[in-house]
């Protein structure tokens, strides 16, 4: 499933970010790419344990857990800390597949879905179009400022290269609680049902309490706590 999510409509929040963008470092993306990763990525990551970035990262966390949509498709069991991408002219991230273990130690998680949250407005870069390699469709996708993307890390993806501008997004990689993709569509369908229902169904209806029974004990089955 790749889902598109308005995480950011509050163009204060949006410009705040932007503006948070200016007080970063960069370093080399390839330090934080795996040996085949590497290969093909061009493209800078922002320093985010120094002040700015430490800032920035405040800002983003909730954006991101805290988002009901986010919750509802991907049954986050962890999410990843954010991280700041920037793809300059000539830059690029070429076809690749995430790793399946991220992070060290008590952060190492499993890469069940990617996430990409665009930073920058799409008229501000030409290029740098986020491609997903999916069953039997390719899809291409250039949002706009706060418009976020889940994708399956199991798909091949890439960025295509920056002609003109920069490109900025925040990724990461949410660990699911749902371990099987189509068990987490099927919940998002049900949640999403359960949402349209709340607004001609009073909450202890027989439709309505059915409903809730149904996703309780569909999470106690496929959960991983």
């Amino acid at each position: 499933m790749i889902l598109s999510i308005a995480a950011i409509q509050d163009p204060v929040v949006i410009a705040r970010l932007q503006d948070g963008l200016a007080g970063l470092s960069w370093r080399d993306g390839r330090s934080t790419a795996g040996s085949a990763a590497s290969a093909v990525k061009r493209n800078e990551q922002a320093v985010m344990n120094d002040t700015a970035g430490v800032k920035m990262r405040d800002l983003l966390v909730p954006i991101i857990a805290e988002n009901p949509v986010v919750k509802a498709a991907a049954r986050p069991r962890r999410i990843s800390s954010p991280m700041i991408a920037r793809t300059p002219v000539g830059g690029y991230y070429g076809a690749h597949v995430d790793n399946a273990m991220m992070g060290a130690g008590n952060a190492r998680m499993r890469s069940d879905i990617s996430f990409t949250l665009f930073l920058t407005d799409p008229e501000n870069y030409e290029g740098g179009e986020l491609i997903v390699h999916a069953a039997g469709m390719t899809q291409t996708i250039k949002g706009k400022a706060g418009e976020m993307i889940l994708y399956p890390s199991t798909s091949i993806h890439e960025v295509r290269p920056v002609t003109n501008g920069a490109r900025v997004v925040c990724v990461g990689w949410i660990e699911s609680m749902i371990c099987d993709p189509a068990h987490r569509e099927l919940l998002f369908d049900l949640e999403n049902l359960r949402a349209t229902l709340r607004q001609t169904r009073p909450a202890g209806s027989a439709e309505m309490l059915t409903l809730d029974k149904t996703i309780a004990n569909l999470l106690r089955m496929w959960g991983q706590s």
